[in-house]
């Protein structure tokens, strides 16, 4: 039993120990909550998407938008391409997986919106070619990272490029900085 309570104490411990590291990622946080921000204000659409524990953030991140994160206000626009299972299995089976977020981007962005991907590894296939996507739609695209970024750091606009390798520790950062992003932007949004 002891064992287990160290094993417990030192996840804990690291995970408390990233959420201090992430104050010197507060400057680029709120650039980028500003950023989504102006996007809404001019009614442009906000789109999230990523994959397996990613998926579920954009999932869980959009909902924040598009029903409330704290606060009564009107409903912002905000879709995860990750969350319609027709499409991306029809998308996966007639074409490849690798473009079942771009091909979305494609039929339902427009260049007044703005995309938001997760990645761990910053180096998925179909996140790489909806960040390609974004820039010939000039749709502004901000890419939250893990792995200092891979490929994706130098395909998005704007980047918040974790230096972890754990998996667990990305993904939990990632819902940080998204729920603090919804945060902003609500606040904005609420009189």
């Amino acid at each position: 039993m002891k064992k287990k309570n160290l094993t417990t104490n030192i996840l804990l411990k690291n995970h408390f120990d990233l959420k201090k590291m992430m104050q010197k990622y507060s400057k680029k946080i709120t650039e980028i909550s500003n950023l989504v921000s102006g996007t809404v204000a001019s009614g442009g659409c906000v789109f999230w998407c990523g994959n397996g524990g990613s998926a579920a953030d954009a999932q869980h991140l959009a909902a924040e938008l598009i029903g409330r994160f704290e606060k009564e206000r009107k409903a912002i626009k905000s879709i995860a391409l990750n969350s319609d299972i027709s499409i991306l299995t029809a998308l996966a089976n007639d074409y490849s997986y690798d473009i079942v977020f771009s091909r979305q981007l494609e039929g339902l962005g427009r260049p007044n919106d703005i995309l938001i991907t997760f990645s761990t590894s910053g180096n998925s296939k179909n996140i790489l070619n909806i960040l390609k996507k974004s820039k010939i739609m000039k749709i502004k695209s901000i890419a939250i990272l893990g792995n200092n970024g891979g490929k994706a750091k130098k395909l998005s606009d704007y980047n918040i490029s974790l230096p972890l390798k754990n998996t667990a520790r990305i993904q939990e950062m990632h819902i940080f900085i998204g729920q603090i992003i919804c945060d902003i932007i609500e606040k904005k949004f609420t009189k």
